[in-house]
């Protein structure tokens, strides 16, 4: 039997890649002399990165870039010949802020940028931006003015950092925009398809999650407006209504304006890059999972993006999670056939996250008990007739 393990990390709890190996451990109790494949994955969230430099045979390349607060620190990115995997959250994420530093009107993109700066004075002319994770609310501004775009005031002077920055705009102007973009193809990796501005925006959705109260809330949302109408009238384009344009507090936007980038789903571009489904074509079964699923998962999460490409091939998709919510059975019209929770009993989540290295095996373990009791049942039906 030939098994693929495509599970995305459990957030605050283990990689894709550990994911996957407790997994398999379950697993190999029930089918010791299986083939089991773990193939990392992610769908443009933290984490993406890691899933997929081993795939694409790349190295770690180290930068000293602008954090979220605008001040110096380290960043990665992989490298792979001319391809380059980018996570803005090692430079603009959340993640790096503590809890009293967070604020969505400060922080800038301005990293990101001198990531994928790096990336193309290094010779890559294939980006990916994975852009989950983010701790910003600028509208890809800062990230643009790393890449050479300026944005100045009324006096003529470039706007500063941060979201509330945006409202001060201008004039934009990209003609000393970094002449490599032009011969860059620039995918822009995400799990949501928010548009920049509304009720389903980056501000109203995201900035309180970020630190923003209710008046910033809504002084994020005039400022990325105002971006929007900006650039609207320096590009000639509307991209304020692009699928995805709010992913990271409006970076989707400023990459596809500002950079020529393309939005598009994370997990289908992660596949595509390793080269997913030649990797299943002659499984007998596929499991995946993510730490929580709910509704959400069923629309561009991971588990919905490797069932599909599972189902292309008739192969049967299992997905293990650390919790399983309300519209999780929304995957199953995604051609998920079975969920499981690795919770056994009533527990606070740290308590589940210590215990993930017994948990997740035993219900991956549990999972295919299942599977195995279900084609041992076929095969004595057919027997009979």
């Amino acid at each position: 039997m030939h098994i693929v393990i495509a599970a995305d990390s459990f957030k605050g709890c283990c990689s894709s890649r550990r994911a996957g190996e407790l997994i398999a451990r379950g697993v190999s109790r029930v089918f010791p002399q299986a083939l089991i494949e773990i193939i990392p994955v992610g769908d443009g969230g933290e984490g993406t990165v890691e899933a997929v430099i081993d795939h694409i045979g790349g190295r770690w390349r180290h930068c000293m870039v602008t954090g979220p607060l605008g001040e110096s620190i380290s960043a990665s990115y992989a490298a792979a010949g001319s391809t380059a995997v980018i996570e803005m959250a090692s430079a603009s994420g959340i993640t790096l802020l503590q809890d009293a530093q967070k604020d969505p009107r400060i922080t800038t993109t301005y990293g990101t940028g001198e990531l994928l700066l790096d990336a193309l004075e290094q010779g890559c002319t294939a980006v990916y931006v994975a852009v989950g994770g983010s701790g910003t609310n600028d509208g890809g501004a800062g990230a643009a003015q790393a890449l050479g775009a300026s944005f100045t005031d009324r006096e003529g002077r470039e706007i500063g950092f941060g979201g509330s920055q945006l409202k001060n705009i201008e004039t934009v102007s990209l003609s000393n925009m970094h002449p490599k973009l032009k011969t860059a193809h620039i995918e822009i990796l995400s799990d949501v398809t928010n548009p920049l501005c509304g009720d389903s925006g980056a501000s109203l959705t995201y900035a309180r999650q970020k630190g923003a109260d209710d008046q910033g809330v809504q002084e994020l949302e005039d400022a990325l407006s105002h971006l929007a109408e900006k650039t609207a009238e320096a590009t000639g384009t509307d991209y304020a209504q692009i699928p995805g344009s709010g992913a990271a507090g409006g970076l989707g936007f400023g990459l596809a304006a500002f950079a020529g980038g393309r939005i598009r789903s994370g997990i289908e571009a992660v596949l595509e890059l390793i080269n997913f489904r030649r990797i299943i074509r002659n499984a007998d079964l596929v499991i995946t999972g993510e730490g929580s699923i709910d509704r959400q998962s069923a629309f561009g999460k991971t588990p919905a993006g490797v069932a599909l490409a599972a189902k292309e091939f008739d192969i049967p998709v299992i997905a293990v999670a650390g919790t399983i919510g309300e519209g999780a059975s929304a995957l199953y019209a995604r051609g998920i056939d079975g969920m499981i929770s690795s919770f056994r009993r009533p527990m606070d989540l740290q308590e589940s996250l210590a215990a993930a290295g017994v948990l997740i095996p035993d219900a991956a373990e549990d999972a295919l008990r299942l599977f195995a009791a279900g084609r041992n049942s076929k095969t004595s039906h057919r027997s009979i007739h």
